[in-house]
């Protein structure tokens, strides 16, 4: 067993095992790296945390064949804290968070590069989980001394396959004109700008968007020559 095996949560397992089905194989060495899951010759690359440091392995991979990162966004989560002591009780409640298919964006900052690769794609999925907490206290105290222990798929909700980073325009609510700064950009897609300035900064090292001017402080975005 690897050790990629060994230290694998739930959700991960269960998700590969969606991925490996139907004539598909597990844990596929591929050059000098393992792709988790490879069908009908797609290497899918299953990702529940961030995407930092990732950037090596996908491209690699992306040099041999078709491969689809996946990455799944809890749009409901249950949490669970277990005892803390032996004579604690668990705590069960529901997350106020949800996710959405647009929150991909705080990930695909560590590919950009790789966001109009042909043969790479990332597959967005919505969730509902149960998380399981452990109380630890060596843990940062801004977690109370809690981390996360594992995370269990519950169900399947909507997903997106972006294959381009173009794709991405697909979250716009509105219409968005050019020249647009983040704010605008903000507005188009009605989310915070923190989300707006990710989704501007990919599509900027994408080469799909140039820097054209300023208004005030904020960088005015449009179509780059030749996108």
């Amino acid at each position: 067993m690897s050790i990629g095996i060994l230290n694998e949560g739930p959700l991960h397992a269960a998700l590969k095992a969606m991925y490996a089905a139907n004539g598909g194989a597990e844990e596929v060495k591929v050059e000098s790296f393992v792709a988790d899951a490879v069908r009908n010759g797609v290497m899918y690359e299953i990702q529940t945390g961030s995407f930092s440091g990732l950037s090596r392995k996908m491209t690699a991979l992306a040099e041999t064949g078709p491969v689809v990162l996946i990455h799944p966004i809890a749009r409901n989560k249950t949490i669970v804290k277990q005892p803390a002591s032996a004579a604690g009780k668990q705590e069960r409640r529901r997350s106020p968070k949800h996710g959405q298919l647009i929150h991909i964006v705080r990930e695909l900052v560590y590919l950009p590069h790789l966001l109009n690769h042909p043969n790479f794609s990332v597959e967005v999925l919505l969730t509902e989980e149960l998380e399981i907490r452990h109380y630890d206290p060596k843990k940062n105290r801004r977690r109370g001394g809690w981390r996360v222990a594992e995370r269990h798929l519950l169900a399947l909700g909507e997903s997106m396959r972006i294959n381009a980073v173009t794709d991405l325009y697909e979250f716009l609510e509105a219409e968005l004109e050019e020249p647009f700064s983040t704010k605008a950009l903000a507005l188009a897609l009605r989310q915070p700008i923190d989300i707006a300035q990710k989704m501007a900064y990919c599509l900027r090292q994408a080469g799909v968007t140039q820097v054209v001017g300023k208004q005030g402080n904020a960088l005015l975005y449009s179509a780059a020559e030749g996108s």
